[in-house]
């Protein structure tokens, strides 16, 4: 039987997007006593390891880096991390990378499931990672599917939050508050030093969306003044017994 315990899969193009993006749920998942589960579906060895290149390294040496710095990055956060190697620049789709994926989500079994938006003018990776994500959600509900475990549930998809939002198609209605989560999100960052420009960016963000966070919320809720927050957008509808 499929486990019943609260449980996050994150499933991500390269090996430092789950940092900047989801990080925060990621953490306070863990904080809370849930499972984290990330799979990197490439380690951005091509694409997103250019300070690598640039100091001479090969091929097979940057995955390891990159492996080694997602693998410390996930400790930090409380997170599993799985790697399918699957290469990048371009990540392409395939009926046995969704396979893989359809066997993690029966395993896993998630209550939420974190990934990429399905629009990105910049990086096509990204899109790519979102579609065989969804698909393998899908695919993972069929009772006929062949894959252990048993069928899926229906678990809510959650787009996080792209470098350039406006260009993406990305408009969050989902603000989280990551205040008590952030400091773990801060030390994961700090482990991929192959993408040392990106901490201060994600940092700012994060100030950015706890304002907001503040400001959707309704005045007198106990906010700090240090509020962090993350932005997401919510791909399949809310089902509910009362609206809040």
């Amino acid at each position: 039987m499929n486990n019943t315990e609260p449980a996050l899969l994150v499933v991500s193009a390269h090996a430092g997007d789950f940092v900047w993006r989801a990080g925060g749920a990621i953490a306070a998942a863990a904080q809370r006593g849930e499972r984290a589960v990330v799979v990197c579906l490439s380690y951005g060895e091509r694409g997103e390891s250019a300070k690598a290149w640039r100091e001479g390294k090969g091929l097979e040496e940057i995955k390891a880096i990159r492996r080694e710095e997602a693998e410390n990055a996930a400790a930090a956060l409380g997170a599993e991390v799985r790697f399918l190697d699957a290469g990048d620049y371009p990540l392409v789709p395939t009926r046995e990378l969704v396979d893989q994926l359809v066997q993690i989500y029966r395993e896993v079994n998630p209550t939420v499931v974190l990934t990429h938006p399905l629009v990105d003018p910049y990086n096509g990776d990204h899109p790519a990672a979102a579609r065989m994500a969804l698909d393998a959600r899908v695919l993972a509900q069929a009772i006929g599917y062949d894959a252990p475990g048993d069928p899926l549930g229906a678990p809510p998809v959650f787009f996080f939050e792209p470098h350039q939002p406006e260009q993406c198609d990305f408009k969050p209605n989902v603000l989280l508050d990551i205040t008590e989560a952030f400091a773990a999100k801060r030390k994961a960052m700090e482990c991929l030093a192959a993408q040392q420009h990106m901490w201060d960016y994600y940092t700012d963000l994060a100030t950015r969306r706890g304002v907001q966070v503040k400001r959707n919320a309704g005045p007198n809720l106990g906010f700090t003044t240090d509020t962090k927050g993350e932005a997401y957008m919510r791909y399949y509808p809310q089902v509910t017994t009362t609206l809040a």
